[in-house]
């Protein structure tokens, strides 16, 4: 597991997704970025924090959802967020933005044991 990088959304708004792909050195933007729904509060990463990274003009973003056991990948496109997929178990979540990049999802969840901890991540 990546640990949590510090990353400038625009000036004094910042994030710290679970993990990056930096663009540049010091997070003030980046490629992609991995967010774990939070069970204390999983409108904030599906909801605010997409909204934020649209604006930071990120250009993927992943929500892991381990309620659910989906990945959901979201592409920018014209300055909002499209779907590019939602993926469960049995299936591979694929990046639109870097060729070869996916995960899949039964391992990630089995890796994690099937369950959550209280700050979102599996």
């Amino acid at each position: 597991m990546v640990a949590a990088l510090r990353m400038r959304i625009r000036e004094g708004k910042f994030r710290e997704p679970l993990g990056c792909a930096p663009s540049e050195p010091l997070l003030d933007s980046a490629d992609l970025v991995v967010k774990v729904v939070s069970l204390d509060n999983p409108r904030r990463g599906p909801v605010e924090k997409r909204i934020d990274y649209a604006k930071a003009g990120i250009a993927e973003y992943w929500i892991v959802d381990g309620r659910q056991e989906t990945i959901t990948v979201l592409a920018l496109r014209d300055g909002a967020y499209a779907e590019h997929g939602v993926s469960e178990r049995g299936e591979i979540a694929t990046s639109a933005l870097l060729d070869g990049f996916e995960a899949n999802v039964s391992m990630v969840f089995d890796a994690a044991g099937g369950s959550v901890d209280p700050q979102g991540r599996p």
